[in-house]
């Protein structure tokens, strides 16, 4: 019993740590949370192709907007060549009208 309680009491004594322990300790830690080369890459390579589709998107959109403008620019121009020919037809019925009266 006494070979234990000295084995007991050895175990338990305070030793300091080692110089390199808390480097070693860290150095470990950091390894283990900074990500690895390759995966730095592939979070660029993301973060490029994630870029790139938005960008095609907001482009995408431009395009699609101009050319509805010019869809609806085209309409107006038709709706006033149509209301132009209208009135002309109205005018010239208007002034044959005012001349057979005369």
């Amino acid at each position: 019993m006494e070979e234990f309680e000295r084995e007991l009491r050895e175990a338990f004594v305070r030793r300091p740590a080692p110089p390199s322990l808390k480097r070693t300790l860290m150095q470990k830690r950091w390894a283990q949370r900074s990500p690895s080369h390759a995966v730095l890459w592939q979070r660029l390579a993301a973060s490029l192709a994630l870029a790139a589709v938005l960008g095609g998107a907001l482009e995408w959109r431009h395009r699609e907007e101009v050319r509805r403008g010019e869809e609806a620019r085209e309409q107006v121009l038709t709706a006033l060549r149509i209301t132009s020919h209208a009135l002309d037809k109205m005018n010239s019925q208007l002034a044959a009208h005012n001349r057979t009266q005369e």
